[in-house]
Formats: C-alpha cells, sequence, structure tokens
C-alpha cells in the first residue's frame, strides 16, 4: 500500500524552484550580458578587492552574486521539494526550508523567480508544515471495551 504524501505541497513548491531556479539563471545571463556588452556602471572604475584589475565593478559584481543567490535557492526549494515526497515525516523541515529559502529568493532570483516563485513557495512551504496525514480507521482495531488500539 502506498503511503500518503504530501502531494500538492510538493507540487507547488516544485514549481516555485523551478521558477526561482529560472529566475536566478536569467540573471546570471544578465550579469554576462553586462559583462559581454562593456556596460559601464557608475562604479565600473571601482573594482571588487583582490580582482587586480580585472574589469568587474561592483556593479556588475553585485548582478553576478545575486544569479548564484537565486540559482542556490532555487535548487535547495526544488530538493526540499523532493525529499517532501521521499521523507514525509520530516515534513516540517522540508516545510521550513522551502519557506527559508522562497524568501531568501527575493534577493537573487529576479524578484523570487518573477514574483511568482516566492508566492507559490510560501503557499507550498505553509502546506508542507501545516499537512497531517489522515488516519486509516479502517487499519484500526477496537478491543471489547471499544477502545481503539494503535
Amino acid at each position: 500500500m502506498n503511503p500518503e504524501r504530501p502531494r500538492l505541497a510538493f507540487l507547488i513548491s516544485l514549481i516555485a524552484g523551478i521558477l526561482i531556479l529560472t529566475g536566478g539563471l536569467f540573471t546570471s545571463m544578465v550579469a554576462i550580458l553586462l559583462q559581454i556588452t562593456g556596460f559601464e556602471s557608475a562604479n565600473a572604475q571601482v573594482t571588487w578587492p583582490g580582482t587586480l584589475g580585472s574589469g568587474v565593478g561592483l556593479f556588475e559584481f553585485g548582478v553576478r552574486l545575486m544569479g548564484v543567490v537565486g540559482i542556490f535557492a532555487g535548487i535547495i526549494v526544488i530538493l526540499a521539494a523532493v525529499m517532501l515526497v521521499k521523507r514525509p515525516k520530516k515534513r516540517s523541515t522540508w516545510g521550513s526550508l522551502i519557506i527559508l529559502f522562497s524568501f531568501f529568493s527575493i534577493y537573487g532570483a529576479a524578484m523570487g523567480g518573477f514574483g511568482i516563485g516566492l508566492i507559490l513557495g510560501l503557499i507550498g512551504g505553509i502546506l508542507a508544515v501545516t499537512w497531517k496525514p489522515k488516519k486509516n480507521i479502517a487499519n484500526q482495531r477496537t478491543t471489547k471495551t471499544g477502545n481503539l488500539e494503535v
């Protein structure tokens, strides 16, 4: 018999993770295009400490960092969604990770996976945390006194 799993929370969280990952990849592509096109920002003359004048300004570095944060948050949300189905007993842990990294994605994944990924991640995480398996009364036995045995 297939055990009950939080499928709706999984599906919503998985879609959120894909959107967040897509937003992070989009942000990274923007950073690459900024560097390829030679975009000059107001901070282009100031390079990040330790780069020895590599030409990557603070603005371009910030956009790159935002892309990496978005990709990382998207991967964590997807992994937590998969683990939600694999190990539903730890649903509060996986749901909390989904909520945390969905919120964290607002800093790096094109506003949290274009805004929709953030909202779906929060909904999926809340559904995961609040999900409880239904009790199967058919599997419980009653004693002669009427007490339920578990």
